[in-house]
């Protein structure tokens, strides 16, 4: 029941005064039912938010829940009315569940763009923006206050950080070949040798957690400090393979302009292997991030540094790389990258070192049903200084293959975190059958970002 002057206000307010009496039904003792539409109600509704009558806005966006039709209209009136209000964690949920099935509407992602941004998170927010600021129908005046929001949150100060758990079945926790023996040259003399069961292919399953961290502090009007830190374990059965690392890179980063950035970081690195220390190293990191267009990135990366190995004096050395990488939106919430790179090792030992170069392309992004996904895949070729004397006169050539898909959906949140899978495969294609190798990872995980 609707008081007769609500009514008649409900009635003028979604255009409908003149045919107000045909729609009034059983007037009695003062108050009186109406009869709309779905489509009337939800107009009806959209006046009573645009004029900020959230409470009179509320039961007709509640009973347009049995309108299944309009479900993205509602979800983002009720998003609108939630942040309005102060709620920015209901807003949120609201937006997200708006673009599960139209991740291509570009005015509900920048009202989750502005909640995040609201609830400061920044790095989340110009995700958003960005994706939103890609689409080519956007207004000339919106598309400038988008690219100016961008600007202030590039400046913010900003922490971000990350949990992710999960369990990974892996035909090959040890990396190692299929042979069973391979050819030793003494002299003239091959000799086939047998291989310790340590060094060769091996499956497991394994429990594994990331924790990544980032921080943005203020130094100057156009100055930050960036610190980036994070870890990774893998647990298996008793201590032979597990596998923890962890990388920390500290440095300021400079703004030349609206559209170029520079860092230069130092940075540190640990990695244990079966309970024994693997490396530890140290170096420095600089970066240039140029912004093209509206949809289109350069980014520039160049890495030296100095590693220790806990193994054996053979692999301690320098490493030297660089990437570059280009990214683009692509529609309106799927961003394609491609990296080219090249890295080397000097190590000690000639045999052990190497020049390496390929490339890797990627595509990942929003899709309907709240569905999340990225897919990559990766070629390169690497060719040693030396032969290892004990496998022949050649030096040792590689041409290395890489995969991964990820499916998640970010729509289903359990106490914050939400589930994804991972498939991941990698190959070897060697000269030395010591070093042949294939692998694939199926991982099942729940991430939470904060």
């Amino acid at each position: 029941m609707i008081a007769r002057t609500a009514l008649a206000l409900l009635l003028a307010s979604a255009g409908m005064v003149g045919t107000a009496q045909a729609q009034l039904l059983n007037c009695e003792n003062g108050a009186c039912r109406a009869r709309l539409t779905a489509a009337e109600l939800l107009q009806s509704a959209e006046q009573m938010v645009a004029q900020k009558r959230f409470a009179e806005a509320a039961p007709m966006l509640a009973a347009l829940e049995n309108a299944p039709e309009l479900q993205m209209q509602r979800q983002f009136l009720l998003g609108y009315t939630a942040v309005e209000n102060g709620n920015f964690e209901e807003a949120a949920k609201w937006f997200r569940a708006a673009l599960v099935n139209h991740p291509d509407q570009t005015r509900i992602r920048l009202e989750l763009a502005r909640t995040l941004m609201l609830q400061g998170k920044t790095q989340a927010a110009d995700h958003h923006f960005r994706l939103a600021q890609a689409d080519s129908k956007l207004p000339l005046d919106l598309l400038q206050q988008v690219r100016s929001t961008r600007s202030v949150l590039r400046d913010a100060r900003e922490y971000s950080f990350n949990v992710d758990l999960g369990f990974a079945p892996d035909s090959n926790i040890t990396n190692g070949t299929n042979a069973e023996t391979v050819d030793a040259s003494f002299g003239n003399l091959v000799i086939p040798l047998t291989l310790d069961e340590s060094a060769r292919r091996k499956s497991g399953l394994g429990q594994t957690a990331s924790l990544g961290g980032s921080a943005r502090l203020d130094l100057g009007e156009t100055s930050r400090l960036l610190i980036d830190a994070n870890g990774q374990i893998v647990n298996y059965g008793g201590k032979t393979y597990d596998d923890i690392a962890i990388q920390l890179a500290v440095g300021p980063e400079l703004t030349l302009n609206d559209d170029l950035r520079v860092s230069l970081q130092a940075t540190g690195n640990q990695r244990w292997f079966g309970g024994k220390r693997a490396t530890t190293g140290g170096g420095i990191r600089a970066g240039m991030q140029l912004t093209i267009d509206d949809d289109q990135r350069l980014g520039l990366t160049l890495e030296t540094g100095k590693n220790d190995s806990g193994f054996a004096t053979a692999y301690d050395g320098w490493q030297f790389g660089a990437y570059a990488t280009y990214e683009r939106v692509v529609g309106k919430s799927l961003i394609g990258a491609a990296t080219l790179f090249a890295r080397r090792e000097s190590l000690n030992s000639a045999s052990y070192s190497s020049t390496e170069v390929g490339g890797n392309l990627g595509l990942g992004g929003e899709l309907p049903l709240g569905l999340s996904a990225s897919i990559s895949g990766g070629v390169s070729r690497a060719l040693s200084d030396a032969p290892l004397a004990l496998f022949g006169s050649d030096a040792r050539a590689d041409w290395r293959l890489n995969g991964r898909a990820t499916l998640g959906l970010r729509s289903l949140r359990m106490w914050g975190f939400s589930p994804s899978v991972t498939y991941s495969f990698s190959k070897i294609s060697s000269t030395l059958s010591l070093y042949d190798s294939n692998r694939h990872k199926l991982r099942l995980g729940f991430a939470r970002y904060f």
